[in-house]
């Protein structure tokens, strides 16, 4: 519902802090009124907030939250990570396991993506499965680096269908990994954020980092690997039995797929969710579902998933 504006004042004042709160030309201000379709209007260390009013109260939380923190400068990436948090902040949710990777910082930033590490880390084989931006394929090669960092796997096999996204590409020139690296792009930036891009280029050299198409996986035993097949709702159900029956002694693997945008041909059927039909009951195996709220991208996402969402309710 519509709520009468409400009139917070920002204290102790402090013009540094006001100017690191707002970011360039209030870059700061229009990523929360975004994130929760407010409007913000600002005069000093005063602000109106204007829209619904659960919607406000969030808002106003997140900019004390936002201003208690501006006694340094606020990139775009530290609002839109807080963001992402306050968002989940009401809800139960256990410390977000550690991961030894280039990034200090990184952990579950909601509930999901909490359980979502802890899942990975506790079964051989996790699926994670929900809308784009919502972490599932950067935390399981997080997941994969760290792993292999604490040696507990010898490597890391990445892999995905090479299907076009609603598109005919056509006739791609190279050779073998320079026409399969466009669908692999992910998984390489990815890893490049991780472990950094000298280090994950002496991996490749060595053998301890693969990248490859699922096609390539057949007859293979992967053991002491980390393996992550993204991209899964795009296989089709035989190569999803393919993958899972590849994982040898000491392997974990991780599955990661977004079930509302299948790319495979009209009337066939997609693997991961005839996998998550048929395997509902096999214990061992893990299933994170993932939504809108955990989104970690620009807040407009959000709620373009939630506005897909919707539609497809009112259609069904």
């Amino acid at each position: 519902m519509k709520s009468k504006p409400l009139d917070i004042t920002l204290e102790p004042v402090d013009n540094d802090r006001l100017a690191n709160l707002c970011g360039p030309l209030d870059e700061n201000l229009r990523q929360i009124e975004t994130a929760f379709d407010i409007t913000i209007g600002r005069r000093g260390e005063h602000c109106r907030l204007s829209g619904d009013a659960e919607r406000v109260r969030l808002a106003a939380q997140a900019i004390e939250f936002f201003y208690e923190a501006a006694k340094q400068p606020l990139s775009i990436d530290d609002v839109q990570l807080g963001l992402v948090e306050i968002r989940n902040r009401s809800q139960a949710q256990q410390p977000a396991p550690a991961l030894l990777t280039k990034k200090s910082d990184l952990h579950g930033r909601t509930p999901n993506q909490v359980q979502y590490l802890r899942q990975i880390q506790e079964h051989d084989i996790t699926f994670g499965i929900g809308p784009a931006g919502t972490g599932k394929t950067y935390l399981a090669v997080a997941s994969a680096v760290d792993a292999f960092e604490r040696d507990q796997v010898q490597r890391i096999v990445l892999t995905r269908p090479a299907v076009e996204a609603g598109e005919r590409l056509g006739f791609l020139p190279g050779d073998l990994a320079q026409k399969v690296d466009p669908y692999l792009r992910p998984l390489y930036d990815a890893l490049y954020d991780l472990m950094g891009f000298d280090k994950v280029g002496r991996l490749f050299e060595k053998g301890h980092i693969e990248v490859a198409p699922l096609a390539y996986m057949r007859g293979r035993t992967l053991n002491h690997a980390f393996i992550i097949l993204d991209e899964a709702q795009n296989t089709t159900p035989e190569q999803m039995k393919m993958f899972l029956t590849r994982i040898g002694i000491g392997a974990k693997a991780v599955i990661t797929g977004d079930v509302t945008q299948i790319d495979l041909v009209k009337g066939q059927k997609s693997g991961l969710v005839e996998a998550r039909r048929i395997l509902a009951e096999v214990r061992g195996l893990a299933f994170t579902d993932f939504t809108a709220r955990d989104v970690v991208r620009h807040p407009l996402v959000a709620r373009i998933v939630e506005a897909y969402e919707a539609h497809v309710k009112k259609t069904a």
